[in-house]
């Protein structure tokens, strides 16, 4: 269980620091295209704010009942989806 318990913490901290990077990266590019329409970038750090909301909810729901390796898996590649999507909008801006 402990090591789980750090696997648990690793995963969010992994988010987060996702998270975390690319809306730096989003406000970046916000500073350096001063005269762009920034409704985009800032519908995308609202997306990334939900989808670290969405996660850390979906961590945070798991019961001890369940198939613990299989609910993170789950999580971990749904994680890899989102932030892989959030980083090719952001390159579209």
């Amino acid at each position: 269980i402990f090591t789980l318990m750090a696997s648990i913490k690793q995963l969010k901290k992994d988010i987060n620091n996702d998270i975390g990077s690319i809306i730096e990266d989003i406000y970046l590019w916000e500073l350096s295209n001063p005269n762009a329409d920034l409704s985009m970038s800032e519908q995308l750090i609202e997306e990334a704010i939900q989808v670290f909301d969405e996660l850390i909810q979906k961590i945070n729901s798991v019961s001890a009942k369940d198939n613990l390796k299989k609910h993170f898996a789950a999580i971990q590649e749904e994680r890899k989806k989102m932030i892989h999507s959030l980083l090719k909008k952001s390159a579209d801006l």
